[in-house]
């Protein structure tokens, strides 16, 4: 395996370094005191560097250790190092240098009772800490602390976590001076189902339906890392028919949630041919997965070693007529929505994330190029057939909710093109291949853009060659902050239309 550590100048030494989907030895990557782990990440990522994942592997020789994932875009490296927990179960938090760190080290103490000392905000990430046994995180007399601004004129609005329509749960609490938001903060937690650790103890054939429904709309992505992961602990790469229906199934999925989600902005805006009109072309796209897999979500299709099912030669015709058509309604309602001056009027200028605060607060995916952000897995750190495709990932700047929807709307004409291409050229061959036992005491990331941004998947194994540690982090856990930070200076009435314009997982954060 070659470490390309040469090459990694923004990563400090004496970090690991990996491509995605590369596994390596445990023992291979640097094991630190933690004032040097923490010295280390902070230097990297004030270089074009990312904190990609940060978790705990338990059970090792040295006791629990700290383990972090840095991405180095620009080189296509990901930076790999740990340091030895405490014995006390303190350490100096990252937090207040690294803002990306934040959502880490609440979830690390909250499952793990490893205190970050200086985290600004130790408030449990998942668990409401007056459950009991819910959370490690400290208590103190009120069980569900909020920040609170003070002043003349200030009010509190609570909001959820119950809501009307059929949506997830979360409580959304608003600090305002009339109509102007001064701060907003979300607790989430509401959907935490443990699904990590029951993927941990299942059997093995059931772990990929739950990496399926980590996030329900993800669930090609969710089930792509999860058997990119499984495969590179095994040294398996799977066919090339594969890996072309692969990432046919993810720019579907990519497709239906984008059209959708900009219905869903007409919906809030009031602009209801919109609405009507991308909600119809959704499920055409929904429609597309079904005809591979049975399954308008595309669950079954990825497994371990390749995929369940193809697009037989008789059907690509049909396939592509269907397709073909579902373009050219996008492109014309997508103009008329993008010149209608009541959607505009409304779209612009509203939750704006700058590129400073983006890049600060770690966004990915659809929030942070919209924000000027210049990253996106497939290009940065390509796998599959995305490494013999041309990737130029849509761009924009202003960071509000029209350049949201922009990046949105772009992104699905890309991906009909791409999955136009796919499916003209699929090649014949086997599906899958069969997996052999997982290296012991080795580790394996995994990083794959779903739509709404970067999934990572980090898997561990014993000296068994069983699976010890799964760690998900889903693009939503990056960015609701995001979105708590779009709604400072605006409009309370603005936050349905923010809110859906980031249309952020429940699910996929609360794991």
């Amino acid at each position: 395996m070659n470490s390309d550590a040469s090459t990694a100048s923004t990563m400090t030494p004496p970090l690991r370094t990996a491509r995605n989907g590369e596994a390596l030895s445990l023992a291979d990557v640097p094991l630190m005191t933690m004032d040097n782990f923490r010295r280390a990440v902070l230097n990297a990522c004030s270089a074009e560097v990312r904190l990609a994942a940060l978790t705990v592997l338990p059970g090792l020789e040295a006791g629990r250790i700290l383990l972090a994932v840095l991405a180095d875009d620009r080189r296509r490296l990901l930076g790999l190092l740990c340091a030895a927990v405490p014995l006390d179960n303190r350490y100096p938090a990252l937090t207040p240098d690294l803002v990306q760190a934040q959502g880490f080290e609440r979830e690390i103490l909250e499952e793990h009772g490893i205190l970050p000392e200086g985290h600004p905000w130790p408030k449990p990430l998942r668990r409401h800490s007056d459950l009991e046994g819910g959370s490690h995180a400290p208590r103190g007399p009120d069980p569900y602390p909020f920040f609170r601004v003070e002043g003349p004129g200030i009010h509190e609005v609570a909001v959820g976590p119950v809501h009307a329509g059929i949506i997830e749960p979360g409580h959304f609490r608003f600090q305002c001076h009339g109509e102007t938001v001064l701060h907003l903060e979300i607790q989430l937690g509401y959907q935490h189902r443990g699904a990590e650790a029951l993927l941990l103890r299942s059997q093995p054939a059931r772990r990929l339906a739950i990496a399926e429904t980590i996030a329900g709309d993800t669930s090609v992505g969710h089930a792509l890392a999860y058997s990119m992961a499984l495969e590179a602990l095994a040294g398996a790469a799977p066919p090339r028919q594969a890996e072309v229906l692969r990432g046919i199934a993810l720019e579907l999925e990519r497709l239906a949630n984008h059209v959708g989600d900009l219905g869903a902005l007409c919906n809030d805006v009031g602009y209801l041919p919109g609405a009507s009109w991308f909600g119809r072309l959704r499920g055409e796209f929904l429609n597309l997965s079904l005809e591979i897999c049975g399954s308008r979500f595309g669950r079954g299709l990825v497994i371990p070693g390749g995929v369940r099912f193809d697009l037989p030669s008789a059907v690509r015709d049909s396939f592509l007529v269907r397709l073909n058509a579902a373009d050219v309604d996008l492109l014309h309602i997508a103009d008329v929505v993008f010149q209608t001056p009541a959607v505009v009027s409304r779209f612009e200028g509203t939750g704006v994330v700058t590129a400073a605060l983006a890049e600060t607060l770690g966004l990915v995916g659809v929030a942070a190029r919209a924000s000027g952000c210049d990253r996106d897995v497939r290009r940065d750190h390509p796998v599959g057939i995305f490494r013999q495709t041309s990737i130029e990932p849509a761009a924009a700047s202003s960071g509000g909710v029209m350049a949201r929807a922009q990046i949105r709307r772009r992104e699905a004409e890309f991906s009909i093109a791409f999955v136009r291409e796919q499916v003209a050229a699929l090649p014949d061959g086997a599906r899958s291949v069969a997996l052999a036992g997982a290296r012991p005491h080795a580790l394996a990331v995994v990083l794959v853009e779903g739509w709404r941004g970067e999934i990572v998947h980090v898997a561990a194994t014993d000296d068994m060659g069983r699976l010890v540690t799964y760690k998900v982090v889903d693009p939503s856990f990056h960015n609701w902050l995001g979105l708590a930070m779009a709604m400072r200076g605006g409009q309370i009435s603005d936050f349905p239309l923010c809110n859906k314009s980031f249309n952020l997982s429940y699910a996929g954060h609360d794991l």
